[in-house]
Parts: structure tokens; sequence; C-alpha cells
């Protein structure tokens, strides 16, 4: 599902977003120039801040739109497309929600946006500073080898994922770690400090810890859940492969 999202559908709701965010400037303006004094004073501060944020806010929407449509990323306005992105993003989820877009769409959309200008960074990284994190319902629940808390317990049987992703971290000599939830997955990517991050989730966990980790650079990557969500779910190792290929330095496209 998750490669298959629509990137216009966050940007849609972004656009729609800001939109809202103007008219409602707008009125405030109105409100001012027809109130009192004091009043007006403190609503010239207030909108003033408003505007500020709003042409901010809709630079990064339109290096975020030019980002998507040429491949390219415009530089001096790749921080202002990242904070339009993660300020609207909330806005995004509500709207959405009242014209009944699901969550887990929008989410999806978002991590495609992320993870277009992920590719776009063209970020290249020592495999020592590159950590797949993958979500403990990876594993087959069945297993009793406990690989939270040292992954290479894997004994690389084949009834899950796991031992897949061991095999591309010995491949390229990167990083893997297996977390049980959000904190855990904070305190990981604390311990190994990573430059990059190829993350393996839900949407609602990848969109999460996108928005904490918002200072590393990270790939995300929705997990497959045939089974229901938390319950032996499964990943593209194709796309993982690929993600971990395209963050290395030394390692050209086709290679390997």
């Amino acid at each position: 599902m998750m490669h298959k999202a629509k990137k216009r559908v966050f940007v849609g709701l972004v656009g729609m977003s800001l939109l809202i965010l103007t008219a409602l400037a707008a009125a405030g303006w109105y409100l001012v120039r027809t109130g009192s004094r004091a009043a007006w004073w403190g609503l010239l501060v207030l909108l003033s801040g408003i505007i500020g944020f709003l042409i901010y806010v809709g630079l990064g929407l339109l290096g975020l739109l030019v980002s998507l449509a040429t491949g390219r990323t415009v530089p001096f306005l790749s921080r202002a497309q990242d904070t339009a992105a993660f300020a609207l993003l909330p806005l995004a989820l509500h709207l959405g929600a009242i014209l009944g877009v699901d969550k887990d769409r929008i989410r999806a959309s978002f991590i495609e946006v992320n993870n277009q200008l992920f590719r776009q960074k063209e970020k290249r990284v020592q495999p020592q500073e590159l950590l797949i994190l993958a979500p403990v319902c990876l594993q087959n629940a069945d297993c009793r080898q406990k690989v939270t808390n040292d992954v290479r317990q894997c004994r690389r049987c084949g009834r899950c994922n796991i031992g897949g992703l061991l095999k591309l971290a010995d491949k390229y000599g990167v990083n893997l770690a297996v977390a049980t939830g959000g904190t855990k997955a904070r305190q990981l990517i604390r311990d190994f400090a990573p430059q990059v991050v190829i993350a393996i989730a839900c949407e609602r966990d990848l969109v999460s810890g996108l928005q904490d980790a918002r200072q590393i650079t990270v790939g995300a990557i929705a997990n497959q859940r045939p089974q229901g969500p938390c319950f032996n779910t499964q990943v593209d190792l194709e796309r993982v492969e690929g993600a971990v290929k395209a963050s290395l330095a030394g390692i050209v496209e086709g290679a390997g």
C-alpha cells in the first residue's frame, strides 16, 4: 500500500489548510480595521506574526511543489519546505477527517513526499553511520529468540524478514536494530547516533518518528500487514536494500 500512495493527497490537503489559514488571517485583518485602537495594535502584532508564518510556509509549499514536479530541491527553500510539510501535517489530518479521507492514506502520502525529499537530498554516509530500524512485529510471533536486545540472536530460519534484514546489514556493513515501540526507537537512535535512518513501521508510527527525528535524514518504508497490525508483519526487502544503497558513499546505482 505504501509505495502506491499518492503524494498529491498530502500536498492537496496542505494547500487547502494554507488557504484556510489565509482566510482566517484576512478575517483578523478586517477585525483590526473595524475594532478599537488597543485591539487594533494587539491584533496587528498577532497578524504580523501569522502573515510572516504564512509567507514562509507558502514559500515552503512552493519549494515542495517544485521539488515534487522536477525531482530537484530548490536549495534556498529546502528548510522552508520541510517546515511547511511538518507544520501543516496536523491541519491536513484534521481537514482530511472532515472530508472523510482515511488518516493512513494521508500519512502514506506524507511518507511518500518525505521519501522523495529523502532521495533528492542524496546524502551519502559511511556504513557505520546508517541504521536500519525495524519493528519487533516483523519477527514471527512463534519465535522464541529475543531479537530486541540483540538482533544477532536471530537464527535466520526464513520464517520472517528479520533474517533478510540481517543479511542486508552484513552485506553492506550497516547497523540493524529492532524496536518494541517509539520510546525504544528513540533510545536506539540516540545510542547509534546515525546520520541516516531507514525506518520500517506502520504509517502512524513512521509519521510520529519522522516528526521526532527531523534533525536526521530518514527514509521511511511502511510494513505490510497481511495478518493485521502488529502481528507477523512483513517488509519489501528490495525497497530496504534500494534505500540503503542510495545512502551509502561509494555505491553507484545498479551496483551490489
